[in-house]
């Protein structure tokens, strides 16, 4: 036979053995007899065996695939998010040997994940977001398998892993308000995420933590689409409202379009913020005071906690990330009234 094509089957014929035995031997676990094992690793070194992936995975009972899962209903803007994020799980995979299997899923279908667990082609699964009614949590926690969450939830169950949302939405909230802001009003997504209700807890702790505060402050959540910012946007302005917090970079583009519409200048009539800090407003002028995470770090470090899970280490339950305030031109000055 040509060594290329050896393979373990033909490795337990030619010794006389099982194919358990080989991978027990190779892989250095399970019960075999020592000179077993030296006759089998003596045979292979002589013939430069080198298993592949498969080989490797039969003899560890691994199949070396990790489970990614992104929802389905992402939005472009959102998009740069899990592409950083992809990109730092990739890479750490990589390292330790092992490839990664996307899986889409929505809030009501999760076919194609429940699909890899039943056909076992993972050893485990990162999500990406977390919802207050997870259904692929729910599923890989019925089916036992290993997971990571990008995000935060309540079940303390969960290894998860996450930016400091709230911390870093009261920290930069705090600012605004020391900076002499006396009317805020907070625009957000949907009310299921949970990064949506961390950062409004943020925004809310902030004026807690300031109880001589005796501004207005309003909030919305639940927007969606640039139609209903364009009417949120309307009433502050009849409002006369100071500065506009919005939750996601999605948002705050919608409002800056609909303050250009009216002509309503950034700062000099009101103030702009973003809970977030991608490439989506990078170019715009004035430059938008926000929040910026280290995304591809947050992929790195919920692989490499899923890797340890993996190999029966012991891992923290709750990873929170740090975060860099950026205060930038769309807040320099007090508004003064349009």
């Amino acid at each position: 036979m040509e060594e290329r094509n050896l393979t373990i089957a033909d490795i337990a014929q030619e010794l006389g053995v099982s194919k358990t035995t080989v991978s027990r031997a190779m892989s250095g676990k399970g019960r075999i007899g020592e000179e077993t094992r030296k006759r089998v690793q003596e045979y292979v070194e002589a013939h430069h065996y080198s298993p592949n992936v498969v080989a490797k995975g039969l003899a560890q009972n691994k199949t070396f695939n990790l489970g990614l899962v992104l929802p389905g209903d992402y939005n472009i803007v959102e998009l740069p998010f899990f592409q950083k994020c992809m990109m730092g799980i990739s890479r750490t995979a990589s390292a330790a040997g092992y490839d990664v299997l996307l899986s889409m899923v929505t809030a009501d279908k999760i076919t194609q994940l429940e699909r890899a667990v039943t056909n076992r082609k993972i050893d485990g699964v990162i999500l990406t977001r977390t919802l207050t009614d997870d259904a692929p949590m729910r599923y890989l926690q019925e089916n036992g398998v290993p997971f990571v969450a990008i995000g935060s939830t309540e079940d303390v169950r969960v290894v998860q892993i996450d930016n400091d949302h709230r911390g870093a939405c009261r920290e930069l909230t705090g600012r605004l308000l020391d900076g002499g802001a006396r009317s805020l009003a907070l625009i957000g997504g949907r009310e299921e995420f949970i990064v949506t209700r961390n950062r409004q807890r943020g925004f809310e702790d902030a004026f807690e933590e300031r109880p001589d505060w005796n501004g207005v402050r309003q909030t919305f959540l639940n927007v969606e689409e640039g139609r209903e910012v364009e009417k949120i946007v309307e009433g502050l302005l009849e409002e006369r409202v100071g500065c506009i917090v919005c939750m996601d970079d999605f948002l705050c583009g919608c409002v800056l379009n609909a303050l250009q519409t009216r002509q309503v200048a950034v700062p000099g009539q009101m103030q702009v913020v973003s809970f977030y800090d991608s490439t989506v407003l990078e170019n715009r002028i004035p430059a938008i005071t926000s929040i910026r995470f280290d995304v591809e770090e947050l992929g790195r470090k919920a692989c490499g906690l899923l890797l340890q899970i993996l190999e029966g280490e012991a891992v923290e339950v709750r990873t929170l990330l740090g975060y860099e305030v950026r205060m930038r031109e769309s807040t320099k000055r007090s508004p003064r009234p349009y």
